[in-house]
């Protein structure tokens, strides 16, 4: 099947989509955006969530069907032209990027996050990053992330 969709902002086709392929695999393999992650293919470790029409979804669990006339925005179109967007630089300021392989989802998540709450409190940042695994770091590294990413976001 052909599948039509915007994709950070372009129009696009994938063709000869079979009807069990991911919009993870599309999107990576056949589309050459892997900012997203292909790591539990369980919807468990969000390293693969994508924006569906403004909303975060795990994209491993999204038959490429669904995707048809739709809006997909990964984590390479969260980023403002060649200026990473403040979310993106709060990662790399606060050394929360370790391997890397949570990263994007993570980005796509807290930049979510921000849209929904520009001032979270720390319950509400574990909250909404529930979904996401990380299996370098504590977390209190992605959290200073968030925090610093929630000040530059609120100054503008």
């Amino acid at each position: 099947m052909r599948v039509k969709f915007t994709v950070n902002g372009q129009r696009t086709a994938a063709d000869d989509v079979w009807e069990g392929e991911s919009l993870l695999y599309v999107l990576r393999e056949r589309l050459g955006l892997l900012g997203a992650k292909n790591a539990c293919e369980q919807g468990e470790c969000g390293s693969c969530t994508v924006y569906l029409d403004g909303v975060p979804v795990c994209s491993c669990l999204v038959p490429a069907g669904q995707a048809h006339g739709r809006e997909v925005r990964t984590v390479e179109g969260i980023a403002e032209g060649d200026h990473l967007h403040p979310v993106q630089e709060a990662f790399v300021a606060s050394g929360a990027v370790q391997c890397g392989f949570c990263t994007p989802g993570l980005v796509v998540q807290v930049h979510a996050l921000l849209q929904h709450n520009p001032s979270p409190s720390d319950a509400e940042i574990r909250e909404w990053l529930a979904g996401n695994l990380c299996r370098c770091t504590g977390y209190e590294k992605i959290m200073d992330a968030v925090r610093l990413a929630a000040r530059q976001v609120a100054d503008g």
